[in-house]
């Protein structure tokens, strides 16, 4: 058993347990149809200091015959994160043990926790699974010649961390990439953006990505959106998409970019929604 100073739900046979990667800052003028003062106010009214600080998740799952993390957090890039080796292992989990890597993503925030300083594969035995989309999109050179500078950056990393991996790594369009876990295609943050629907024995958790960064704002007001985004509008209907869903179903929601707390469920009140994160 793992320790339980992390975090878990058991969902059927999973167990799936939130692992924190540390925490990035970004400001809240990166934050589209919202006004900073009201953006400060929430966060600071939801008890977020500093307010642009962002937490960063990444998910270990555990079956009787896989050992999975969803998403490797920053690993330290540009000073991001870069807790979850030490975390694992506190989880007694080491990176060998790892066979499956599951991407919601492939931002840096999401994927540089999967080479070390000298550009080798922190997860040596793992093979990296992520939407044939998101795949594609990093290795295209037409949208690298569209990006920003800032933006080039991103994909350098991310076309170094497919080269690294690429002899165990599998794409995917739609259906079950692990017995019992589904992807759910939720674009709009990027072009392969995915979650995962974890359903065993008539239980489901759903683990969302980047559906929010800034979850007391986005979770009340959907149509905030952030630099970010590859489609902001697109993203916006996601987002409302989502929210809808696990309101609905009364779903568990893991989300990297959630609290320390690392689940939550989503109630539909009369001005939208709100975040109740589990304190278990």
């Amino acid at each position: 058993m793992l320790a339980q100073i992390f975090p878990s739900h058991r969902v059927g046979d999973f167990d799936i347990t939130a692992i924190s990667d540390g925490y990035l800052h970004a400001p809240l003028g990166l934050l589209s149809n919202i006004d900073l003062a009201d953006a400060t106010q929430m966060q600071s009214s939801a008890g977020q200091r500093p307010p642009e600080a962002i937490h960063i998740n990444c998910y270990l799952l555990r079956s009787a015959r896989h050992t999975v993390l969803i998403d490797a957090g920053a690993g330290g890039i540009k000073q991001w994160g870069g807790l979850l080796l030490q975390n694992l292992a506190l989880a007694g989990v080491l990176p060998g043990d790892i066979d499956t890597i599951l991407l919601t993503h492939a931002h840096p925030d999401h994927v540089g926790g999967l080479l070390n300083a000298a550009g080798q594969r922190v997860f040596p035995n793992a093979e990296l699974v992520v939407h044939r989309s998101e795949w594609n999109f990093w290795r295209d050179d037409v949208h690298l010649s569209r990006a920003s500078e800032r933006a080039r950056g991103n994909f350098q990393i991310a076309r170094d961390v497919f080269e690294s991996y690429h002899p165990q790594l599998r794409t995917f369009e739609t259906g079950e990439v692990l017995p019992g876990v589904q992807a759910m295609l939720l674009p709009g943050h990027t072009q392969g953006h995915t979650g995962y629907l974890l359903t065993s024995a008539e239980e489901s958790l759903l683990v969302w990505g980047d559906i929010v960064h800034f979850p007391h704002i986005q979770i009340q007001r959907p149509d905030v959106t952030i630099a970010f985004d590859q489609d902001a509008a697109l993203s916006a209907n996601t987002r409302s998409r989502m929210l809808d869903m696990a309101s609905a179903d009364q779903l568990w929601i893991a989300g990297m970019h959630l609290g320390e707390l690392g689940f939550a469920r989503i109630q539909r009140e009369r001005s939208g929604f709100s975040l109740q994160y589990d304190h278990n």
